[in-house]
């Protein structure tokens, strides 16, 4: 913290780089505003201190560069805060300009932000208040790494678990020191390890804004839970930090890494380059606004007060101006090269696909600078491959090496574990990795992102428990959240004490979790999946910042079964290199080999029946890649009467049951050691079971 009393001399400074930097002689500032005509800096004590200590009024014949401002204070201390105010025309229907020189900025490359002196809805009833705005955190502390640098585990090795770094250990049963915080994600660690996902998706760490919520969803006491409001691109969020106001942002951040990547899981993070927390024309100026409105967001070409939304969130990011694409890659760089992570997903990435006037276009500048970066080559980019404009790019977003959440795996799994007939032929495809997204453009089955449930929709348990979502909650009159969920109840809509409906749900359960476990591709699983949690049919609790939201860390007891049952999928997984190929089966036997790769039957060997409109069941065989490896033969009955399957004959070998999902816990899935041996030349699969094989 800076002495009280003090005044700080000013150099010019230097543009290079952007943000605050600490350097022998003091900390060089540096923004872009390219039509801003005058600028000063503010520096604070502190992130509680009403005034400023000192401000700094920058020229344009000195402090100005080409469409920089900059200023050296020297031998200023790390841990000050600091805004900055733009002066400049206010034309925001004519130019797109909306300079406001009352108005306190926070730094686009801030590496730390403060929110104690933010209240957005004080300011949006009352006007702007002198010092109301976040404020950024100039910082320079060293980090010893010991040596750790991102995990590079071959993708096709992935097992993704979603999580929400606040509601993973916010449950006062979780029993961390520091609930809600990257500290209480790191004493979770050995679950995570002895559940066996190889990395953790995090959903938006970057610093967001939590009040940015409607009006009555705000007046009942909700606020932004999930994230999906970012402002500050470059600093981790002051909410999940246990000493924000000291400036120790990042370095609770890399602990968290660091910890991660010694247990050997890598961290991706869920960012928002879509759009930004200032909304549209109603929203405050935090940042980008008042530095260039016009450069950074997508505005109407007749009227530039109008800001193009394909977000569904007010603004869409300008990602494809240069100096925006700048921004992000830069963003981006940052995260791997100083805080470590191993790779991003995108939200509404198709919206990053579009021009200023909001036009898809064929070769994003934005996308292909990601794609092609050297920081990032060994970094895993996902896209959420669609926008809420109706863009939807599932097999056909831009690049190659992007992976993408896979919209239509979800939806075929979804409907053919609920029973729709006729779906065999499409699940059998996305089972194999989805080669009629990936193939023809030469990609393969590790640019699919499988899943069944993620943040947004019904948890797992919600998925076989309800036909209708139920987010009175959320105060918007249950308006919000898809209407199109393709789950079933089993019976009863939402609880019920029923013990054969429950016992129907739970084997529902373990059927989605298996066909996610058994598919070519990435899987990803939602945290409290594994464990069942539910959120009362609410499909989009994105303000639900309590218990319907949060892990319920009891139920790791209470659902110890399903709980053990997905530990020995994944065990399964693992153990199959057959069931993680970077390439798309041919079904053809390769050189050497004694069966082809993957072998499709219906109940009778060799004959799936793929165009039979009624039918719901399926049977494949995958050969081994590698020479230990067993033979792996799945037979999946989502028929609501038992089939009996025809077994492939194994000559001195036998076939032994892996995984039963019409079993009890403990021999729903079975590890090689204690499995029981079939010696028919048949096998019965009861009513919405799956069974799968081994044989060695």
């Amino acid at each position: 913290m800076p002495p009280a009393n003090r005044t700080y001399r000013v150099l010019p400074g230097r543009r290079y780089p952007p943000g605050a930097t600490v350097e022998d002689d003091g900390v060089n500032f540096s923004v872009f505003s390219r039509h801003a005509v005058g600028a000063e800096l503010l520096l604070y004590h502190s992130a509680s201190c009403e005034t400023p200590f000192q401000i700094i009024p920058l020229d344009s014949k000195h402090h100005h560069t080409f469409f920089s401002w900059h200023a050296l204070v020297v031998d200023l201390p790390p841990g000050t805060h600091y805004t900055w105010r733009m002066e400049g025309p206010n034309d925001p229907h004519g130019h797109g300009w909306r300079f406001d020189s009352e108005i306190e900025l926070v730094d686009p490359w801030a590496r730390a932000v403060n929110v104690s002196s933010w209240n957005r809805w004080r300011r949006q009833r009352e006007g702007v208040r002198p010092h109301d705005s976040p404020r950024g955190i100039v910082l320079a502390e060293e980090y010893d790494w010991e040596g750790d640098q991102p995990l590079r585990l071959p993708t096709e090795q992935s097992i993704i678990y979603e999580l929400h770094v606040g509601g993973f250990t916010r449950h006062p049963s979780s029993g961390v020191r520091h609930p809600g915080t990257f500290d209480g994600l790191v004493e979770k660690i050995p679950y995570l390890k002895e559940l066996g996902i190889t990395h953790v998706e995090l959903m938006p760490v970057m610093a967001f804004d939590e009040q940015d919520v409607p009006d009555q969803v705000w007046d009942s006491g909700l606020r932004n839970y999930w994230g999906y409001s970012s402002f500050g691109f470059f600093s981790p969020h002051p909410g999940f930090c246990v000493t924000p106001e000291q400036g120790t942002h990042r370095r609770e951040l890399r602990d968290m890494v660091k910890a991660l990547h010694r247990a050997g899981i890598g961290v991706i993070l869920d960012v928002v380059f879509n759009h930004t927390s200032e909304g549209g024309a109603r929203g405050p100026t935090m940042t980008f606004k008042g530095f260039g409105n016009e450069t950074f967001y997508c505005l109407d070409a007749l009227d530039k007060g109008i800001y193009l939304d394909f977000t569904g969130c007010g603004n869409t990011v300008n990602a494809n101006h240069p100096l925006v694409t700048h921004f992000i890659l830069d963003a981006l760089e940052y995260w791997v090269r100083e805080m470590h992570v191993d790779g991003f997903r995108f939200d509404l990435a198709s919206a990053m696909a579009r021009d200023a006037e909001g036009r898809p276009m064929a070769n994003p500048p934005v996308l292909w600078e990601i794609e092609l970066s050297d920081t990032l080559a060994a970094s895993k980019i996902i896209a959420e491959a669609w926008d809420a404009a109706g863009l939807y790019q599932v097999g056909s977003f831009p690049g190659y090496r992007w992976m993408e959440w896979n919209g239509r795996y979800r939806d075929s799994i979804r409907r053919f574990v609920r029973g729709d007939p006729g779906m065999v032929s499409e699940v059998a495809t996305r089972l194999a990795g989805s080669s009629d997204l990936y193939e023809a453009n030469l990609r393969k089955p590790i640019n699919s992102v499988n899943f069944v449930t993620c943040h947004d929709g019904f948890t797992l348990w919600d998925l076989v428990s309800y036909d209708r979502k139920h987010n009175l909650a959320n105060r918007e009159g249950n308006r919000d959240g898809t209407n199109d969920n393709l789950s079933w109840n089993c019976g009863v809509e939402g609880e019920t004490s029923d013990a054969n409906v429950l016992a129907l749900r739970r084997r529902q359960a373990k059927n989605l979790m298996t066909l996610l476990l058994l598919s070519q591709g990435i899987p990803m699983l939602l945290a409290g999946d594994e464990v069942l949690r539910t959120q009362q049919g609410n499909n989009n609790a994105w303000c639900q910042d309590n218990a319907l939201s949060w892990l319920d860390w009891s139920l790791m007891e209470r659902e110890r079964a399903m709980l053990g049952f997905v530990r020995g999928l994944i065990a399964l997984r693992k153990r199959h290199p057959s069931l993680q190929r970077r390439h798309f089966f041919s079904g053809q036997l390769a050189p050497g080999a004694e069966m082809p790769d993957v072998s499709w039957h219906g109940t009778k060997l060799d004959d799936p029946d793929w165009d039979d409109p009624e039918l719901r069941w399926l049977a494949f065989t995958l050969a081994p890649v590698q020479q230990d490896e067993a033979i792996l033969h799945v037979l999946i009955n989502m028929d609501e009467r038992a089939r009996v399957f025809e077994l492939p004959e194994l000559g001195s070998a036998h076939w032994s049951v892996a995984v039963d999902t019409g079993r009890a816990s403990p021999m729903d899935v079975v590890a090689p050691d204690d499995q029981t041996r079939v010696d028919a030349a048949q096998q019965v699969a009861r009513a919405r079971t799956i069974l799968v094989l081994e044989a060695r």
